[in-house]
Parts: structure tokens; C-alpha cells; sequence
């Protein structure tokens, strides 16, 4: 009687053990993000801080400027939160997303199958496409990378134009952590060309002294969205939300024009 009363309690053991294992594998591994920011009155957002005029850092009050950081500010506050900025290198900064160091990328992030495998994505908030920068004395014609092959390119590191780049058998791709130094490495001519965001090339060339000027477009038009972990669907679908009414209302149209004269918030017809 003893010794079947001592199994019974050790299976009955086992089963609540086991339920309990099951459970736990069956719990969300985090707080749904939105739950958490809101917890938390903060939305940490991630950005380069070195690319204007998406990001960067105003040279006359030393505070973070640009479209995205606008973006940005509009996202966090129709969440009802505030934007707790972090700036770090382009080359590192889905990994520090995927390390849990900040809840979102608001840093013109190229939507790709490759990327969309490892994280989720708002729709986009920027369309743009790939161009060339050239020195001013440039003779050659570009119509496309191909036209490239045999010379030497700079890219941002860690970017969709790296990745374009150097899908170009015989395109030699050398890659940058931020635009300055690549802009100057094509002034003096250790670099042929440089490719980068069409929106930004307009920007560099107005605010750049350097003896450079814009070459042709050279690809298909990208979608640039909010990067954020897998698994957070009430997330996704306010930030959604919030992105669609300001497109429809007229406020992501202000903000690009503010940044770069033109609607870059609308896919191009």
C-alpha cells in the first residue's frame, strides 16, 4: 500500500514536472515589445549618428538631426513612449540588435529576404535607389555597376550597396565604417567611385566641398523600414499603424521634404 502510494506521488511528480517544462517552452522567451516599452516609458532606438541627412549629429547644438531621428520622435510618441537614442557603427548594428542592446533600427535599413529571415520589419517609411558619386574631371560613363568592373569602390560597410557591390564580379569593393572618409578617398582618387543612398548623394553633394558630383543611379528602388526582433506582433502592427496614417495624412511627406526637398515616403509610380 506504502510503496503504491510512493510511485502514484512520484508519477504525479513527474506529469506536474513535465507540465511545468511544457509550459515554459511555451511561454514567449521576452515581453512582447510593446508591452515592454510602454512598461518602461522608453523606446530604445538604434542609428549610425554619422549619416546625414537620415542621421546624424548637428554640428551647432550637438543633438541627433535628420529624417530618421524625426521618424523616429513620431513613432516613440504616438506610442505614448520617449526615444532613448544609441548611436553604433553601421557594421555592428544588427548584431547589437539581435543581442537585445536596443528595441528597435531606425536607421535606413534596406528590407531584404536575407535580413527578414533573422528580423521583422515595419513597412517601409523611405524608398530610395542606389547611385554613384564620381569626381567632378570623371571622363568614363557609368550606366550601370557592370561598367565598373576593373575599378575600385567604395561602399558603407555592412550595407545593401557592399552587398550590391560586390555581387559584380571584377568590381573591386573597398568598404568604409561612415561617408566622409569614403567621399575623400574618391577626391584623391583612391577610389573610382562611391555608391551609396541616392537621397544622400543629393545632400553630400550640397553640403560637400570635395571636387565631386553625382553619377547615374544604378538599381532598383529600396524599401527602408524599422528593424526589430522576430516575435512581436502588437509591436509590428502599432508601428505599422502609426507609419500608414502618417503617410496618409500628409506628416511623412513633410518630414522628407524638410530633409531632402522630395516625397521619399512614397513608392515611386
Amino acid at each position: 500500500m506504502g510503496k503504491h502510494v510512493t510511485n502514484t506521488g512520484r508519477r504525479a511528480a513527474l506529469v506536474l514536472g513535465l507540465a511545468a517544462s511544457m509550459a515554459a517552452l511555451a511561454a514567449p522567451a521576452h515581453a512582447e515589445l510593446l508591452a515592454d516599452a510602454r512598461a518602461r516609458g522608453t523606446l530604445r532606438v538604434a542609428m549610425e549618428g554619422t549619416y546625414p541627412p537620415f542621421n546624424f549629429k548637428d554640428p551647432k547644438t550637438g543633438q541627433l538631426a535628420g529624417y530618421d531621428v524625426d521618424v523616429a520622435r513620431l513613432v516613440a510618441g504616438k506610442l505614448g513612449v520617449k526615444p532613448d537614442f544609441v548611436t553604433t557603427e553601421w557594421s555592428a548594428i544588427l548584431a547589437g540588435l539581435a543581442a537585445g542592446k536596443y528595441d528597435v533600427i531606425v536607421s535606413q535599413v534596406g528590407i531584404t529576404p536575407k535580413r527578414q529571415q533573422a528580423f521583422d520589419f515595419s513597412v517601409p517609411y523611405t524608398y530610395s535607389s542606389p547611385q554613384l558619386i564620381v569626381r567632378k574631371n570623371e571622363r568614363a560613363t557609368y550606366a550601370s555597376l557592370e561598367d565598373l568592373k576593373g575599378r575600385k569602390v567604395g561602399v558603407g560597410q555592412g550595407s545593401v550597396f557592399e552587398q550590391q557591390a560586390k555581387a559584380v564580379a571584377g568590381v573591386q569593393v573597398k568598404s568604409y565604417p561612415a561617408a566622409p572618409e569614403n567621399l575623400q578617398d574618391l577626391a584623391f582618387g583612391r577610389i573610382d567611385a562611391a555608391l551609396n543612398d541616392s537621397l544622400m548623394v543629393a545632400y553630400l553633394l550640397k553640403n560637400s566641398q570635395l571636387p565631386i558630383k553625382a553619377g547615374p543611379r544604378v538599381g532598383a528602388v529600396e524599401r527602408m523600414g524599422v528593424a526589430f526582433k522576430k516575435g512581436n506582433p502588437q509591436f509590428r502592427a502599432a508601428i505599422d499603424k502609426i507609419l500608414n496614417d502618417a503617410r496618409a495624412d500628409g506628416t511623412l511627406r513633410q518630414i522628407s521634404i524638410k530633409w531632402f526637398g522630395t516625397d521619399a515616403s512614397q513608392e515611386p509610380k
